[in-house]
């Protein structure tokens, strides 16, 4: 015996009649009782022959009449009912169903779909809202935002993104995180702090990432926070604690040492003894005078510093402001060239300052260039030194740019740690106060070597009208 489980199914297939002519039988069924007694009645009537099959067709032709109108009222609502859910699934929600009335079958079926339309066509209109106001949101915060599928190929970047990588979205879309230096945002630890060193201004980034499905496939959100200017509140926050803690212990020591060196020695002068041991001792005691007062002054500069107060703005002209600070060095020409007219709104006063730091850092750049190379060969002459100082404007801001031909950065990274200097007598404050001053009036400043050429370029980004932005601390 067979087993069954080696039957084949059959191949014939059951035909299925199509709706409409189901309800053309139908009704020809439900008729065909009607029909046959009408016949066989019509049949028997004493008439002729012609006369009884022209009323016989005669019935027939009014069935099939009243046939096709059935199967019009009931197939022509059903066809509008699925042209309506087809406009539905393609998400075109201006048909409607017709006959939508209550207290009918039909009606109220008509009624559901209307109101489901009404109601896809509320959500639609919601979803792209809600799609356009996070589309706005997305392009308006100032946080660089990317988004990365599976592969680590970009798929989305907003416009602080494109600001960042000085790229459009056209030519960033569809490369890859290694080729775009973003890596590390997709390696490093989540809420960590990464150097991306995409610019010369080597910020620091606030690191937040997350998942997110688009059409089933996983990408990765990447938002970066600058946290640069924060983390520098919070170190200048601590220097000015250790300034104000040093300062303190400091000079009530000092004070003490300068008045008793003064007396001690105004006594040795009054005091019998060998002249070359007088000498000694006064000189010493002179030595600790004057070193005492050297530290106090010195104490003293760290406390402006501390206690800069916010801009006063008003309305300035920059180029008058450019030469005088750039005339102010002696030791060479600085070389101003012009610019065009700008009138923005800044302190002059601590601009000025900044100026004269940011200019006086070039020429000592240049100037501590050994004037003859190792190989003998002159190398840095009167005529050779340089520093330059130029500016242009846009609708926004203002960019002042200091170029030397000096040596160079070495370590660009300290350049900006207060009490760092490689220069002999420098006290490491120069720039810490000039980026002060850039930042209390809401802008930046970026320092890097020059590319193709020897020297240094030092960039300030003043807005045209700051926002002010008030000192850490002021109780130093």
């Amino acid at each position: 015996m067979a087993s069954s489980a080696g039957r084949k199914p059959s191949a014939r297939k059951r035909t299925r009649l199509l709706y409409e002519h189901r309800i053309s039988l139908y009704s020809f069924l439900v008729a065909l009782p009607a029909l046959l007694v009408s016949g066989i009645l019509v049949w028997m009537q004493p008439w002729s022959t012609e006369s009884r099959i022209a009323l016989i067709a005669a019935e027939l032709f009014v069935w099939w009449l009243l046939a096709l109108a059935l199967q019009e009222q009931t197939t022509r609502p059903l066809q509008t009912l699925a042209n309506v859910i087809g406009s539905l699934r393609e998400e075109d929600f201006s048909f409607r169903a017709r006959n939508a009335t209550p207290d009918d079958a039909l009606g109220e079926l008509s009624l559901e779909v209307n109101a489901l339309a009404d109601s896809l066509s509320g959500q639609k209109v919601r979803a792209v809202e809600a799609t356009a106001l996070l589309q706005r949101v997305v392009d308006e915060i100032d946080a660089p935002l990317f988004a990365f599928d599976p592969n680590s190929q970009l798929r989305l970047v907003n416009p602080a993104g494109e600001h960042l990588l000085r790229q459009t979205q056209a030519r960033m879309l569809g490369r890859s995180a290694a080729e775009l230096n973003l890596q590390a945002c997709l390696t490093a630890e989540n809420e960590s702090l990464v150097e991306l060193n995409l610019d010369a201004s080597q910020a620091r980034w606030l690191l937040r990432r997350s998942s997110f499905r688009q059409h089933g496939v996983p990408h990765t959100l990447v938002v970066l926070s600058d946290v640069s200017r924060a983390l520098r509140e919070e170190e200048r926050r601590a220097w000015q604690r250790l300034i104000r803690v040093l300062g303190h212990e400091l000079s009530n020591s000092l004070a003490p040492i300068k008045s008793i060196a003064g007396s001690l020695s105004s006594r040795v002068s009054s005091t019998p003894m060998d002249s070359d041991v007088r000498s000694d001792l006064q000189r010493g005691l002179e030595i600790i005078e004057a070193r005492s007062a050297s530290l106090h002054r010195f104490l003293e500069a760290y406390r402006r510093l501390a206690q800069m107060p916010a801009p006063a703005l008003r309305e300035i002209k920059i180029a008058p402001l450019i030469t005088r600070a750039a005339s102010l060095e002696t030791r060479m020409k600085v070389a101003v060239q012009p610019g065009p007219e700008v009138v923005f709104q800044a302190d002059p006063d601590q601009l000025e300052q900044m100026l004269i730091n940011l200019v006086r850092n070039a020429a000592d750049a240049v100037l501590e260039m050994s004037p003859v190379s190792n190989n003998g060969a002159q190398e840095m002459t009167p005529e050779t030194q340089q520093v330059e100082v130029h500016w242009a404007a846009d609708a926004s801001n203002v960019i002042l740019t200091i170029d030397d031909n000096g040596p160079g950065l070495l370590n660009p990274s300290n350049v900006f740690t207060p009490f760092y200097t490689t220069k002999p007598n420098g006290s490491g404050v120069g720039l810490v106060l000039s980026r002060q001053i850039a930042e209390a009036h809401g802008g930046r400043i970026e320092i890097s070597n020059r590319v193709g050429v020897r020297g240094c370029s030092v960039r300030v980004v003043l807005p045209r009208t700051p926002a002010v932005i008030a000192p850490a601390s002021r109780n130093v």
